[in-house]
Order: C-alpha cells, then sequence, then structure tokens
C-alpha cells in the first residue's frame, strides 16, 4: 500500500527541478546553529511528548521573541562509527563576527542523564557570550577541523527528503567520508525547510546550503577539485546572508572562485521594492583573514520570470508560482 501510494506520488523536489526553480535565495539566515543526536522515530508524537524537546523549543523561541537572537536547531540520526553508546554529541556553531567566514564550532558528547541540562545551560549562554559552561568542560571535544555534513532524510515531513535524500546520504557516508581520513563527517538529518529542493544538505562549518543534488556533483562538492561555477544550480546560499543577499553573493563566488570560501564576509540591503519584492539593491563587504584583501561588491537583483513549483509531495496538491531573480547589475565597488 505505501509502496504504490509512493508510485503514484508528484514529489516536490521533481516538479521543482523540472520546471527549472532555482534554489538561491532558499538558505535560512541565523546566528546560532545547535544540533544534538537523537534516535529515530522523530514523529510528531514524539516532538510533542519529549520534554527535553520541548524544553528546548520554548527557550529558544524566547531567545528569538525577547532577545533577537537567531538560532536554527537540527536532530542528527546518531552514527554506529560516530556514536558513543549512553552519551548524546551536541554541536553548537555561532557566528563569530559581523564579517566572518566560517561559523564557530564548538562539540560536547553528553552523558544521557545531563544531556537534558546541558543543552538548557547552553541555550541560556547565548544571552551572555562568550560560550563558557564550567560544569561541562569536561565533555567537550577538540574537533574544530572536521567539517560536518548534515543531510536531511526526514521523510515524517516530506517524503522526497528521504526518498532522493537517503542515496546521496549513503554516497557521501560509505564513499567520501570514508577517504577524508576522519576530516569529513556525514550525518542524517531532520528537516530544515526547502523539500522542493530536495536532496539538500548543510556543509559546515562554513554554512552553506545545497539543493537538487546529484551524485555527480558530490566530489567537486566536497574537494573543491574543479571550476566552481559546476556548483552554480546547486547552491541555496550561505546562512550568514539573507535572502537577496545569498544571490548576489552566488554571483561573486562565481567570480572569485574557490578563495572566497575563507573571506570573512558581511551583507547589507540597500534598497528594495518592499511591497513585491521586484528588485533589490545589496552590498556584499569581503577581507581576507589577515586584512591583505579588502573590498565590496554592489549588486542590483530583478525578478526574471516565476515558475511553478510544488512546496509539498502528494498527489492532487496544486503548485505554485514563485518569481526568479537575476543579478543585472554587479560592480566591486571597493
Amino acid at each position: 500500500m505505501i509502496q504504490n501510494s509512493l508510485n503514484n506520488c508528484r514529489f516536490c523536489c521533481v516538479v521543482s527541478k523540472a520546471n527549472g526553480e532555482d534554489p538561491i535565495g532558499s538558505a535560512p539566515t541565523y546566528e546560532h546553529c545547535l544540533a544534538l543526536e537523537m534516535q529515530l522515530p522523530w514523529t510528531e508524537k514524539r516532538w510533542q511528548e519529549n520534554p527535553l524537546l520541548q524544553s528546548a523549543m520554548t527557550l529558544i523561541q524566547k531567545l528569538i521573541f525577547e532577545h533577537g537572537i537567531n538560532i536554527r536547531g537540527q536532530l542528527l540520526v546518531p552514527d554506529s562509527e560516530y556514536s558513543r553508546p549512553d552519551y548524546t554529541r551536541v554541536l553548537y556553531y555561532r557566528r563569530p563576527a559581523k564579517l566572518f567566514a566560517k561559523f564557530e564550532k564548538h562539540e560536547f558528547i553528553i552523558p544521557d542523564s545531563e544531556v537534558g541540562s546541558f543543552v538548557m545551560a547552553l541555550l541560556e549562554t547565548l544571552v551572555h557570550l562568550p560560550t563558557v559552561l564550567p560544569d561541562y568542560e569536561q565533555y567537550r571535544q577538540q574537533t574544530s577541523q572536521i567539517r560536518e555534513l548534515m543531510v536531511c532524510t526526514d521523510g515524517n515531513v516530506d517524503v522526497a527528503c528521504a526518498k532522493f535524500g537517503y542515496p546521496i546520504y549513503r554516497k557521501l557516508r560509505s564513499e567520501l567520508a570514508t577517504a577524508s581520513s576522519g576530516q569529513l563527517r556525514v550525518w542524517r538529518c531532520s528537516h530544515f525547510g526547502g523539500h522542493q529542493f530536495a536532496p539538500t544538505l548543510i556543509d559546515l562549518p562554513y554554512g552553506h546550503y545545497w539543493g537538487h543534488l546529484t551524485p555527480e556533483i558530490l566530489e567537486l562538492l566536497i574537494w573543491h577539485n574543479g571550476s566552481v561555477t559546476g556548483l552554480y544550480p546547486f547552491y541555496r546560499g550561505w546562512a550568514g546572508l539573507s535572502k537577496f543577499e545569498q544571490i548576489a553573493e552566488r554571483e561573486i563566488w562565481m567570480q572569485e572562485g574557490w578563495d572566497w570560501l575563507n573571506y570573512h564576509k558581511s551583507g547589507q540591503v540597500l534598497a528594495m521594492d518592499e511591497a513585491d519584492e521586484e528588485w533589490a539593491e545589496v552590498c556584499i563587504n569581503f577581507s581576507a583573514e589577515d586584512g591583505s584583501i579588502k573590498g565590496a561588491y554592489e549588486a542590483r537583483l530583478e525578478v526574471n520570470g516565476s515558475v511553478m513549483t510544488a512546496w509539498d509531495s502528494g498527489n492532487q496538491l496544486p503548485l505554485e508560482e514563485v518569481k526568479q531573480y537575476r543579478v543585472s547589475h554587479l560592480v566591486k565597488v571597493a
């Protein structure tokens, strides 16, 4: 019965890709990201009945609405090689400065009996940076050199993520992570939006979001062993920038090449069409880590038609029109 339902299903990501929907500008924007291991299943009932998740969500909402702290949360499926019985890994990333290249990583492996109190203590520190947790320093891991890829395989939100995300996860986990000499870990993770772009993944500590992935593009994405322009149609954007800034940043990255990855960056919307979002003008500032190179780009973005997309997978769901944008003007101003 389930297989028949899937055979008849119209997958949102298939519609999106067939209709030429550009994923750029769809990455969430945040200052903090908290990811922790949790055994499946991640059903809605479990979310509602898990006291840790409920307490954490309440505090996260307080941080967002009362303190203006923008934070994202992810769940990770424990891995037989990475994970430890009776312990929970917690990965916390934060924006280290206004201009930055990568999120600052903190990793802890916490006894299961203490993970609830630890998560709450960690969230409380976000109001009073830096992150100092004297009671838990013994559990801190020195893994800043390890790159984490989180692939959405969360079929509870949309079946496309499970159907198309899992094969990408398996290839990354069995082939590329194994070949990385311990410098890359690959995880199955909970939903982070944009399932019409499945398969999707987050690349941390960079904070890059990717979608419409294919097996053939993965080595370029991981090893950077070719022209960066090959990644153009798969890039959803960088979590350090907002929607229109992300669209401009992709064009700059394609011009600057791989060196752009390590430049410290920030963005600003200079002006925009508030009512209809038909256009926007943005500025992206950048500098080399040692300060030897500094500059800025200014860009104008304009609507470049529209496509029809499906927000969810299903049999009878209507298609929705979404605007597509192009960078009509891009100039280095400093």
